[in-house]
């Protein structure tokens, strides 16, 4: 509820990073490194529904999702071009910095 508070996501997968199976967190990636504020909190909030999941799962692709305002051609040129070596660097930080185990969730505040 702040205007203060700044959010990052880090990706934590339990299972092999493979295109197929990482369509959400590039999308969130993507709309973090393209989108204004405004556009990305309802971005995300649309991706976080179980339904969207099960949707791209089975193959709708991402760009049904976006949201009136997004710049969906940069988003679009940017999810595709987002290789999965970004999210690689996220596991292993997550694994060897952060000492958590494949698929552990958890929140950092202030670095910590």
């Amino acid at each position: 509820t702040s205007s203060h508070t700044r959010v990052g996501i880090l990706n934590n997968p339990s299972s092999k990073i493979k295109e197929d199976n990482t369509a959400i967190a590039r999308g969130i990636l993507a709309a973090f490194l393209t989108q204004n504020n405004s556009n990305l909190k309802s971005f995300l909030s649309k991706l976080s529904k179980e339904e969207t999941a099960k949707s791209l799962a089975a193959g709708t692709k991402i760009v049904k999702f976006l949201i009136p305002g997004m710049d969906g051609d940069t988003f679009e040129k940017k999810y595709n071009t987002l290789g999965l070596d970004l999210i690689k660097t996220h596991q292993m930080f997550c694994q060897e910095v952060l000492k958590l185990l494949p698929g552990q969730m958890a929140v950092l505040s202030n670095g910590r």
